[in-house]
């Protein structure tokens, strides 16, 4: 624990450190800490609050929905209508972005519940938000405000779900986590200025879908399993843990580098993860905390965005290594 900072505190007190004078930021950020601390409680639950299975629905994306997809999406959707600070919202629950608050300065975007397919065999799972400057003038935003490339985000953030509840997040200066002490309700800033070691020797990919990689991937992988009898002359660990969250969390702690990358059975429809509420907050995070993010032939963040569901290919973590994956794009 730092002294018992709390996050209220802590977004208070980087204000007034960067000279804002904006309430409404830390507000909004404060409204989604108590969906997330609404969402852990439910998610540890589990079968006690008959929360746990599916609904024999499916989302926008095509996805079978858990019944915590939706309970969690309501959730968020509250939070985002409370302070008045949000005014229009999109989330990978819903095929339409929703009016919220016409004032409202700020775009919300966020998967409620991140690797939900976990619930039922109690793996860590998350939620993943983006936040967005709302343009000037405009009171009633339509699907085309979403349109901003990463680099215009303002804060973005995850909380995950674990044996403890964290909560990470960055304003664009540098990436703080705290964990929820249930003693007092309150997120307490436990591990300050997270920063992600250039080298690694851990990489996570769904090595299912190997017969369907382009070479450049196929030609890492290969290097990665080969180890020290390699060209790579190191022994590499993989992890997949099917929770973006999780695996991005890790490689905030220790290092690494996570990737779901485009293949001939995602490439049709752009990738697989989702740009908006995806694959733009966690490069975000990533890259503040030194690492970097990729979709193999440009930064993510600097993709210009077509549709609140795209999808696109995703390489990010330790930095050394992710430009090593880019190289291996470049030259074909």
């Amino acid at each position: 624990m730092q002294n018992g900072i709390t996050l209220n505190q802590f977004l208070i007190d980087e204000q007034r450190r960067l000279g804002g004078t904006d309430s409404d930021l830390p507000a909004l950020v404060n409204d989604i800490v108590v969906a997330c601390k609404i969402i852990s409680n439910g998610v540890s639950q589990g079968a006690l609050a008959g929360v746990l299975g599916g609904l024999g629905t499916e989302n926008v994306q095509g996805e079978a929905q858990k019944k915590l997809d939706v309970i969690s999406n309501d959730v968020m959707i509250e939070a985002g209508k409370r302070g008045g600070y949000v005014a229009s919202m999109a989330s990978e629950e819903m095929d339409e972005i929703l009016p919220a608050t016409p004032q409202g300065k700020y775009l919300l975007l966020f998967d409620p519940l991140d690797g939900s397919s976990n619930i039922d065999v109690n793996i860590s799972v998350g939620t993943i938000f983006s936040i967005l400057r709302c343009p000037e003038g405009v009171a009633n935003p339509a699907t085309a405000d979403f349109m901003q490339p990463g680099t215009k985000q303002v804060c973005a953030g995850y909380a995950l779900y674990g044996p403890s509840t964290m909560f990470v997040i960055t304003t664009g200066h540098g990436v703080n986590g705290f964990t929820l002490d249930r003693n007092i309700g309150e997120f307490v800033l436990t591990h300050p200025n997270m920063t992600i070691p250039e080298d690694t020797r851990e990489f996570a990919i769904n090595a299912s879908n190997t017969r369907f990689w382009e070479a450049p991937v196929k030609r890492y992988i290969d290097e990665c399993l080969a180890g020290k009898e390699g060209a790579r002359k190191a022994d590499f660990n993989m992890r997949w843990v099917a929770s973006m969250v999780a695996e991005v969390h890790r490689i905030l702690t220790r290092g690494g580098i996570f990737m779901y990358p485009i293949d001939s059975k995602t490439k049709e429809k752009g990738g697989r993860l989702r740009l908006m509420y995806e694959a733009n907050p966690m490069s975000f995070i990533v890259e503040q905390a030194g690492g970097a993010s990729s979709t193999g032939r440009q930064r993510i963040l600097e993709v210009q965005p077509t549709g609140t569901h795209q999808r696109i290919a995703v390489i990010l973590g330790s930095k050394n290594e992710v430009e090593r994956v880019v190289s291996y794009h470049k030259e074909g």
